[in-house]
């Protein structure tokens, strides 16, 4: 079982939410997770990041990777906590 830090879309049409999540491979987009990991919220301005720190630590040492849109946004938060 391959274990993957991604994103599963919430909200309404047209206003996308997204948890960023820790779910196996292979399950559904929107399906089965592990566990919450943190929020992306694109229709901000900014676009607002949250993520525990602890959790995403915790499961990238397990073996866990995130999806390159996920890398990104990890470093986004990363910069937007060294600014603020």
């Amino acid at each position: 079982m391959a274990v993957r830090i991604r994103l599963t879309r919430k909200g309404r049409k047209k206003h996308p939410f997204y948890r960023i999540v820790v779910a196996d491979s292979q399950a559904p987009r929107d399906g089965k997770f592990l566990d919450i990991v943190g929020t992306y919220d694109p229709m901000q301005d900014p676009a607002d990041i949250k993520i525990d720190s602890d959790k995403l630590q915790a499961w990238m040492g397990k073996g866990a990777k995130p999806t390159t849109t996920v890398q990104s946004l990890i470093k986004r938060h990363a910069l937007q906590a060294e600014s603020a």
